[in-house]
């Protein structure tokens, strides 16, 4: 199997208050072939900065049962260190939903390029920041245009 362009994100919940309700929204993603789960853990990590890292397709905990349709087919690429890394970038006494994600809808893009004889020379996320800043500024100069 070849993996089109992977991406994680890590979201974020105060304390230890994930109840799973965001399943459904990934789903929709998931079936519409916009994304393939390749990897999903949760991290917790407490006020002292120990963490516990949790997989989900080993638990039985009832936060996660809305995630285990989605879990069948995951890769587990995560190392050990990966993990690690991902934990000590919590806040303290927080928690984390880890997606490994893979983008589908560029599966076909991905070949194109290739067979076109081209290749990706960058890719970048637009901070969530970034896009918040820009969001302003577009809504301001909209209403000073109308």
């Amino acid at each position: 199997m070849t993996l089109g362009p992977l991406e994680y994100l890590v979201i974020g919940f105060d304390g230890d208050r994930f109840d799973g309700s965001i399943a459904a929204q990934i789903e929709k993603v998931v079936d519409k072939g916009i994304i393939r789960l390749v990897d999903v853990v949760f991290v917790t990590r407490d006020a002292e900065g120990a963490a516990v890292v949790v997989e989900l397709s080993n638990t039985d905990d009832p936060r996660f049962a809305s995630f285990a349709h989605l879990l069948v087919e995951l890769k587990a690429l995560f190392t050990p260190g990966d993990l690690e890394e991902i934990a000590d970038s919590l806040p303290l006494g927080t928690s984390g939903l880890v997606l490994l994600f893979e983008h589908r809808w560029a599966e076909d893009l991905k070949d194109a390029i290739g067979a076109a004889g081209g290749f990706l020379v960058t890719r970048a996320v637009v901070p969530p920041e970034v896009l918040a800043e820009v969001s302003a500024e577009l809504e301001a100069a909209s209403s000073q245009t109308a």
